[in-house]
């Protein structure tokens, strides 16, 4: 029976790990929960409480006897199943970048979610501690080619997302050097490079945030 990845029908906490079983090219299924009455009518009221889960959520993860919810649960769990964990002297440069990267994220979330009166006002404080970020972000990988060295990782497609979400939300300061090169790379690994040019890319349709957020907007808003 396939791998189960369940989360909203957005990029959000959930595309880190839906990049890295692209990656493995293992047989998986995205049961991704459509943002729309009926889809929240459905995870809620039927799916939710019936998966067996310790503690009902998503993102969640079906392997077999295997259930889990948390993205870094979950993400940290795909990376010992396909050998992407850091070596046992990198587990704790890991477990840093890990965290670092879910702070800028998470920082990210807290403009893109606020109300409109607040927004500019919080973005602007976001992008003005950008210029530091990407430089100590450039630092940390280095000459990579990945972030902690010549093996790739599951903290890498942490960062490929988060990274390119704040591209994304500040492309002034993604325009080339260290971190833009990165990314690149990391974006054309052969079974990345496969998805992102593909006719089915969800990236096309799923947005960084849900509907509620002023960014970066719904497709369906106008």
């Amino acid at each position: 029976m396939p791998l189960e990845f369940g989360y909203w029908a957005v990029r959000g906490l959930g595309e880190p790990s839906r990049l890295l079983l692209r990656y493995t090219e293992t047989e998986w299924t995205d049961a991704a929960v459509p943002l729309t009455d009926e889809g929240m009518n459905s995870w809620f009221q039927e799916k939710k409480a019936n998966l067996g889960l310790d503690f009902p959520n998503l993102p969640y993860l079906l392997d077999g006897d295997v259930k889990l919810t948390q993205s870094l649960a979950v993400i940290r769990y795909l990376g010992r199943k396909f050998g992407l964990s850091p070596s046992e002297a990198d587990i704790a440069k890991g477990d840093v970048f890990e965290q670092y990267l879910v702070e800028v994220r998470t920082a990210l979330s807290k403009a893109a979610y606020s109300s409109a009166d607040k927004f500019e006002e919080l973005k602007a404080g976001f992008i003005s501690k950008l210029p530091v970020r990407v430089e100590e972000v450039a630092k940390f990988i280095g000459a990579g080619p990945y972030a902690l060295g010549d093996k790739i990782t599951y903290v890498d497609f942490l960062a490929l997302e988060y990274l390119e979400c704040v591209a994304a939300f500040s492309p002034e300061h993604f325009e080339s050097g260290p971190v833009v090169d990165y990314i690149n790379r990391m974006k054309d690994l052969p079974a990345l490079k496969k998805f992102y040019d593909s006719e089915d890319c969800t990236h096309k349709s799923y947005p960084f945030n849900g509907p509620m957020a002023s960014w970066p907007g719904w497709p369906n808003k106008q």
